[in-house]
């Protein structure tokens, strides 16, 4: 069974860097391509980043390209989400998800697994 743990939300000014992490367990971890989304407040959840099983392409949505990057680090099963430049507008609970196989995907109803999500609050 896998299993997924998103850390590193917290509190940051707007303009400010944060970094995001989300620890795999469970199944090979390179079997899965990796996503982040998120989910503010009567918002419908959104993606954000997603990234293929051995990191040889990566997808980000119009709102965080040139700010937010996906990486991985498969020795270590984690996959990494790193902001820079935070907006408020960017203040959610942030999820990562695990999908079966190569490709990405942007819907989130594609992926077969997913954390508890961790909260990024971005103040002005």
């Amino acid at each position: 069974q896998v299993q997924l743990v998103e850390s590193g939300g917290e509190l940051v000014q707007a303009g400010d860097s944060l970094r995001l992490s989300c620890a795999f367990s469970g199944r090979t971890f390179t079997n899965y391509a990796m996503g982040w989304f998120r989910q503010a407040p009567g918002k419908e959840r959104e993606f954000v980043a997603a990234i293929t099983w051995s990191g040889d392409n990566t997808y980000y949505a119009d709102s965080v390209k040139g700010r937010f990057t996906i990486s991985r680090h498969n020795a270590k099963n984690t996959v990494f989400l790193q902001m820079n430049s935070l907006k408020p507008d960017d203040t959610a609970v942030y999820y990562c998800a695990a999908k079966v196989g190569y490709r990405t995907s942007y819907s989130g109803a594609e992926y077969d697994y997913w954390g508890q999500g961790t909260q990024v609050t971005v103040s002005s």
